[in-house]
């Protein structure tokens, strides 16, 4: 048997990593500034987060949801005091497709509505009505449209205000576009996107699956605006890469049981490493880290005259140039031993590196960069 090959892929295997780099099986050092799509949040093998998960399944690696797991209750403990969100609710899923997928059913189950609003350049995921609201048409298969998911530009008042009614369950917008390229989404925009799910009963939920968890320089990305919302969905640097996922369930929403369901979400070992990722991310003031590197980031950028423009916030960072970034990342990689991302559109290079980034390592980057561009 073979595996089913979708994954375009750079002939490199990693072996092992430490904070910022990763090691082939040729032992040649990457420095690591994607982190995975944004999943390794405080660093390769960070030793608490490897104790944390050894301690754990030496104990016990899995029981279902039948039973009292406490861990549970201190993840959600510890993320209500870190994000600054205490009287929110926390269910645990295992992803961020899985994460979305609850947060509309959710809405839904709440409004009694089907409707639900998305922006173009979107990403939400890869499972059912998460595809449908990804803004590319290639991932979704027929059994994916249902017409329940209405697309509108980012930042466009005008439209958005024509298009609201009271059918609408939802409108759910990026804390910032991540696949689609960084694009952040306006104070004056989500200002009136609360607005208009207040006027109509509409359930706002801000999608912090790449944007959270303190990549912006804040907990979430969204809280650069004072706009609160009523479901906040996670995944990505929540479990340094153990899969594990959440949503953030504001007050007003009703308990019912069996209104929602997973076998793994929140299972010992994911949440093991979920806590052990916030105990870091606070120990090691990650978030204070990610503001003042991705400033410094972002500066450095923004003296190179050659970049057509450079978009973000902390270390969630885009930068345009003229002609497809390929050749380009491909250098990176090859020649300099630097992993970066790419975006929805092949101008747009993604950086997105663990949130314990130093400026001697951006540095770095800034010197291949000029090598290469």
């Amino acid at each position: 048997m073979q595996t089913f090959n979708v994954y375009p892929r750079y002939e490199i295997e990693p072996v092992k990593g430490k904070g910022c780099y990763v090691w082939d099986k040729e032992n040649k050092k990457y420095l690591d500034l994607y982190g995975g799509h944004a999943v390794i949040s405080i660093g390769h093998s960070h030793p608490k987060y490897v104790q944390a998960i050894r301690d754990q399944v030496e104990k016990l690696g899995f029981y279902s949801n039948s039973v009292r797991i406490p861990l549970q209750e201190m993840l959600a403990q510890k993320l209500g005091d870190l994000a600054g969100l205490p009287e929110y609710s926390l269910f645990l899923t295992n992803s961020g497709a899985e994460s979305t997928e609850n947060a509309l059913k959710l809405a839904s189950f709440h409004t009694k509505r089907k409707k639900v609003i998305v922006f173009e350049k979107g990403f939400h995921g890869r499972t059912s009505l998460a595809v449908e609201a990804t803004d590319s048409t290639k991932i979704a298969a027929p059994v994916n449209i249902t017409g329940n998911i209405i697309r509108l530009p980012l930042n466009d008042l005008e439209i958005l205000e024509d298009t609201m009614n009271d059918l609408i369950a939802a409108i759910m917008v990026e804390g910032i576009q991540g696949v689609g390229g960084i694009h952040i989404p306006s104070q004056e925009f989500l200002t009136k996107v609360r607005q208009l799910c207040d006027r109509y009963g509409a359930v706002l939920i801000l999608d912090e699956i790449q944007s959270g968890y303190g990549r912006s320089g804040k907990f979430f990305a969204h809280q650069h605006n004072d706009v609160k919302p009523d479901i906040i969905s996670m995944a990505k640097g929540m479990g340094n890469g153990f899969p594990i996922g959440g949503i953030l369930i504001a007050p007003q929403f009703e308990v019912k049981a069996g209104l929602l369901g997973t076998t793994f979400g929140g299972n010992h070992l994911a949440c093991a490493a979920g806590n052990a990722v916030l105990d870091v991310i606070k120990e090691e003031s990650l978030i204070e880290n990610a503001k003042m590197v991705g400033t410094y980031f972002i500066e450095k950028l923004r003296e190179m005259d050659v970049l057509k423009e450079v978009r973000g916030r902390g270390l969630m960072i885009g930068i345009d140039l003229k002609e497809n970034i390929k050749p380009l990342r491909s250098k990176l990689l090859l020649k300099h031993h630097i992993f970066t991302g790419a975006s929805s559109d092949p101008h747009t290079l993604r950086i997105l590196p663990p949130l314990n980034i130093t400026t001697d390592q951006v540095d770095y980057f800034i010197h291949s960069l000029k090598k290469v561009i």
